[in-house]
């Protein structure tokens, strides 16, 4: 039989893992009162856990009355502080219920950073306020760039957030009032109008834009609405809660091939709409790997699980004409409402400020890549084209077809299939084209027939 690890390394490598679990011991040891203490109490109904105490520099306190009394727990190791250390994502499992339901829910529960990333947020926040690493939060949040559309600022325009991440990268009017009309770490949700919220609830909508907007992003694209995101449930200082949707797509990467062909089609059908919708908003996602998505246990459909690197694209605005005089007279009322800054903004500026190139297709570049989750694209592009292919090159390139690698692995979801596919080869050409295309606006055409023919596929396993 042959040996993998020659005789001396496996030894080495047997010392090492004794070696650590004996120093782990050895901590919990040392810990034990303190590990106790932790196993027994419920710290997410502390208010310096939840860092409650950091607000308005927080994500909100729409679920502080649940965290607060007790009706969401860790759930099993997630009680353990000593294990933080290998939580670097910040992300925990918990059970929530409320006491009228009668059950208890699965949730996930995020701080939407690392600890590093959360540090040097404060440490940014009293620089900019004081000058100094370390301030009194509450104090320092009004002196900062996120305080300055407090008082009687209408609207949440373009020019003060563009480039902020990668939600508002080249945000549209008609964006920016969604993010606002939608936000629900408000009692007032409903409205566009940013002077409708409380100061403190400003500078949290905007904190969270700039440091991470994976909430706003769940909360202006609603799963309620059919959009493929978990579902947003709401925060408690900097601790945000989302519904749980299943196993991360990297555990179904031996599944029966049956199973892998409807997950690779729900897939392609992700990619087309958030390329193609009603709603004119292409959602080009910046970050693609098998962690990023999870499938829901009963119903087997996949959904976006990390929606941090997300830029909205507002197809609408890109194709609409430069002197459209039927544009302006619609909106000319609309824009005499607004204050001074933002009438001389609209009137100085075309409404449509058309790009060069708008029309011409784009097509996203193969990136062969000798790392995991390789993706090669232009914001500034994505952000002035009305038809772009990103989403299924990254689709194709990072999950399904051959060029796929995540955790040393390769050949993506749809890896070994059956003989007969294999041999009829339409299969293999088309994730070819489609990750790496050699005729022009080949992925376009091969994303399609992909999708129709997983569909096929499907149905012929079902």
């Amino acid at each position: 039989m042959w040996r993998l690890v020659p005789p001396k390394l496996g030894r080495l490598s047997r010392s090492l893992k004794l070696a650590a679990l004996g120093s782990l011991l050895v901590l919990m040891v040392l810990h034990s009162p303190s590990l106790l203490a932790s196993w027994q109490r419920n710290e997410l109904a502390d208010r310096r856990f939840l860092q409650l105490n950091k607000c308005p520099a927080c994500f909100g306190t729409s679920w502080c009355r649940r965290f607060l009394n007790g009706q969401v727990a860790f759930e099993a190791w997630g009680r353990l502080r000593l294990l933080d250390f290998l939580n670097v994502k910040n992300v925990y499992f918990a059970q929530y219920g409320e006491p009228r339901e009668g059950g208890r829910r699965r949730v996930v529960l995020k701080r939407l950073g690392s600890q590093r990333e959360l540090a040097q947020l404060d440490q940014s926040i009293c620089k900019r306020a004081t000058g100094r690493p370390r301030c009194d939060l509450l104090q320092a949040m009004p002196r900062t760039e996120f305080a300055r559309l407090n008082g009687d600022v209408r609207l949440l325009t373009p020019e003060a957030v563009e480039g902020w991440s990668d939600l508002v990268h080249c945000p549209s009017q008609r964006l920016l009032d969604r993010l606002v009309r939608r936000y629900a770490e408000t009692k007032d949700s409903g409205s566009f109008l940013l002077r409708n919220l409380k100061d403190s609830e400003r500078m949290q909508l905007l904190l969270t834009l700039a440091f991470n907007p994976e909430p706003l992003v769940l909360q202006s694209f609603p799963s309620d609405e059919g959009w493929p995101f978990a579902k947003y449930l709401g925060a408690c200082g900097r601790m945000v809660a989302v519904n749980y949707v299943g196993e991360e797509l990297w555990s179904y990467f031996n599944a029966p091939w049956e199973k892998r062909v409807d997950l690779a089609w729900q897939l392609m059908e992700i990619a087309e709409q958030l390329t193609n919708n009603d709603f004119e908003f292409a959602l080009y996602l910046l970050d693609v790997s098998f962690d990023n998505f999870a499938v829901g246990p009963r119903d087997g459909k996949v959904i976006i699980v990390d929606a941090e690197n997300v830029l909205v694209a507002d197809k609408r605005l890109i194709r609409q004409n430069r002197e459209d005089p039927s544009l302006r007279t619609c909106c000319m009322s609309y824009l005499l409402q607004l204050p001074t800054p933002s009438l001389k903004y609209s009137l100085n500026l075309p409404i449509n400020h058309k790009p060069e190139n708008w029309d011409v297709w784009y097509e996203s570049k193969f990136d062969d890549c000798d790392k995991e989750a390789c993706l090669s694209f232009s914001k500034e592009i994505l952000c002035a084209r009305a038809t772009v292919d990103h989403n299924y090159y990254a689709v194709c390139q990072n999950l399904l077809s051959r060029h796929a690698t995540w955790r040393g692995t390769s050949g993506g979801l749809l890896h070994d299939p059956p003989s007969e596919i294999a041999k009829d080869g339409r299969l293999e050409a088309l994730l070819d084209e489609c990750a790496n295309p050699k005729k022009r606006y080949g992925r376009f055409q091969a994303a399609k027939e992909l999708r129709e023919y997983l569909a096929q596929l499907s149905n012929n396993v079902r």
